[in-house]
C-alpha cells in the first residue's frame, strides 16, 4: 500500500496559539487519517501572509509559495473552515482563490498538478449552512484538480444564535465522530487508488 501524507489548512480567523474549533475538527480528521498510517501536518493559514491574487506567487512578502509546496507534497488536503454569514470564511476563500492558479499548472504529461490529490472538508459553526459550505469548497477544489471522496466532508453546527463552539463540547457528538471517521476512511481509500492508478493524460 502507498505511503500517504496529509496536510490540513485550518482557515480559522483566529491566529495561533488561541484555541480554534476549526483546528480541533481538523485535528480529529487528521487523527482518523493517522489511524490508517497517513502522516499528517497542519497549519493555520491566518498565521501566514497569504496575499490576495490568483497566481502561485504574488511576489515579495507572499507566504503562499511556502504553503503551496506543502500542498504539492501531500496526498490528502484537509480544508477546515468556520461558517461566517452562511459562507466559508474569508481565509478559506483566499485559499481557494490562490488555488485557482493551479488551473494552468501541469505535470510533464499535461495533467493539472492537483490531479491525484484528494480533498476533504471540515466545517464548524453556530448556524445553519454546513452543507452549502461543503458544497462550495468541494466544487472549487474539484475544479482545480482535487478528487473528492464519497461523503468527503464532516461538520458540526451548533444551535443558531447561541455561543457554544465545537471546542466547548464535553465530547464529540456521535454523528460528527462517525462522519469524520467515514470521511477519513474514504479519503485514504481513494488516495491509495489514485497513487496506484493515476488519471490518464489528455
Amino acid at each position: 500500500m502507498a505511503d500517504l501524507s496529509a496536510l490540513a489548512l485550518t482557515c480559522s480567523l483566529t491566529p495561533s496559539p488561541a484555541p480554534s474549533s476549526s483546528e480541533l475538527l481538523a485535528r480529529h480528521l487528521l487523527d482518523e487519517l493517522g489511524s490508517y498510517g497517513v502522516s499528517a501536518a497542519s497549519l493555520r493559514v491566518v498565521d501566514y501572509n497569504v496575499m490576495p491574487g490568483v497566481q502561485t506567487d504574488m511576489g515579495a512578502g507572499d507566504d503562499w509559495p511556502r504553503i503551496r509546496e506543502q500542498i504539492l507534497a501531500a496526498d490528502i488536503l484537509v480544508l477546515a473552515t468556520p461558517i461566517w454569514m452562511g459562507h466559508p470564511c474569508s481565509v478559506a476563500q483566499r485559499v481557494i482563490e490562490r488555488l485557482d492558479a493551479e488551473l494552468s499548472e501541469t505535470d510533464n504529461e499535461g495533467r493539472p498538478l492537483m490531479y491525484g490529490k484528494v480533498a476533504v472538508i471540515a466545517v464548524v459553526g453556530n448556524e445553519d449552512g454546513a452543507h452549502k459550505v461543503i458544497a462550495d469548497t468541494q466544487q472549487a477544489l474539484n475544479d482545480v484538480g482535487f478528487t473528492v471522496p464519497a461523503q468527503g466532508g464532516t461538520y458540526w453546527v451548533g444551535e443558531a444564535m447561541h455561543k457554544v463552539d465545537y471546542q466547548d463540547l464535553d465530547s464529540v457528538p456521535e454523528k460528527t465522530a462517525a462522519t469524520t471517521a467515514s470521511a477519513a476512511r474514504n479519503a485514504v481509500h481513494l488516495a491509495r487508488l489514485l497513487a496506484d492508478a493515476p488519471y490518464p493524460a489528455g
